[in-house]
């Protein structure tokens, strides 16, 4: 069992690294608006919290499937961590996006555009619940796992007002509209939208945690029998 999930693990790996490089071709494939530039639309890219979870989740698919494929041990603690963030980001996400993105005209990939916000997700979630469990972490693994949206959602706020957009030219860019104070009349109303997100993170934080501990009864030290089964 833990050989054929490492399988399905580096082709989802490998789906979603696939999706990611389409979706960056298609995002340099427009010339930048004056007042901005190619390097901004690159930064742009890799602030979009679509494409750092779906990062997130590449890196935990092929660490975990390397481990398990090469070792004959328990992953090792970050391995863990990496997959309980991962899933939790690559969960948000697809919430986020099919509940209040999907209607919107995007400039993606449509194939790609699947892969990352709802195939990537829906295989993480359910490797959550039926892949070999990772190794049970303690519960401050959740502040571990929601520092980063924390961090990513400053960074965005605060470099929003300084960046001209590639595509309008205006003097400001938000990756996403409940993030944009231009399109929210004011920081009141995001600032409603980021405590919603803040506790979706930390309740979908703490449940990942919370399965990976029921799940995993297994001394950590105790070799993975069927590592090459």
């Amino acid at each position: 069992m833990t050989k054929t999930w490492s399988i399905l693990r580096l082709a989802m790996a490998a789906l979603i690294l696939a999706a990611v490089l389409a979706e960056f071709r298609n995002a340099i494939s427009t010339g930048p608006a004056e007042g901005s530039s190619t390097a901004t639309i690159l930064v742009n890219f890799f602030s979009y919290f679509t494409i750092e979870s779906n990062l997130f989740a590449l890196a935990a698919l092929v660490a975990g499937a390397v481990w398990a494929l090469t070792r004959r041990t328990r992953e090792p603690e970050w391995i863990a961590v990496l997959f309980a963030a991962a899933t939790t980001f690559m969960a948000i996400t697809g919430i986020v996006y099919n509940l209040l993105l999907r209607g919107l005209a995007l400039a993606t990939t449509p194939w790609a555009n699947e892969v990352l916000h709802l195939i990537g997700p829906l295989f993480i979630v359910v490797d959550l619940f039926f892949a070999p469990p990772h190794r049970r972490l303690p519960w401050r693994a959740v502040a571990a796992v929601i520092a980063f949206p924390i961090v990513w959602v400053i960074y965005t706020l605060i470099r929003g007002e300084y960046v001209v957009s590639p595509l309008t030219g205006d003097g400001w860019w938000y990756p996403y509209p409940f993030l944009n104070p231009h399109l929210q009349d004011g920081y009141l109303v995001v600032s409603f939208y980021v405590a919603g997100i803040a506790a979706t993170f930390t309740l979908v934080a703490w449940g990942v945690v919370s399965i990976g501990r029921r799940r995993d009864t297994t001394p950590a030290d105790q070799p993975i029998v069927d590592a090459v089964s």
